[in-house]
């Protein structure tokens, strides 16, 4: 696959066989989103669903903006925290960063 959501697609794959065994008792819908921010097409279908419902019982139409800008923020903090993880403790970062 050579599409621009390639990987959140694979990912999307790896999942549904990773939990195959959840289908059976839940409605399991597997959500992956690449960091650079292309979704497989399944999460972009959930999210927009439950965003659309999200609307309907708030009665605010920019729910589905909201879910979405609160995953997107969720996903940089965990980018944030791989890259943090990589420094040692007490390492200089070039001042970009400061433990105090």
């Amino acid at each position: 696959m050579h599409t621009a959501s390639a990987a959140a697609e694979d990912a999307c794959s790896k999942k549904r066989l990773k939990y195959a065994s959840l289908v059976q008792l839940y409605n399991f819908v597997p959500v992956a989103v690449e960091t650079l921010g292309s979704w497989s097409t399944e999460a972009k279908c959930f999210v927009g669903d439950l965003g659309r419902r999200l609307g309907e019982a708030t009665g605010d139409s920019r729910s589905r903006s909201f879910l979405v800008q609160r995953m997107a923020i969720a996903i940089q903090r965990g980018n944030a925290a791989s890259v943090m993880g990589t420094f040692a403790p007490g390492t200089i970062r070039g001042g970009l960063f400061n433990d105090t």
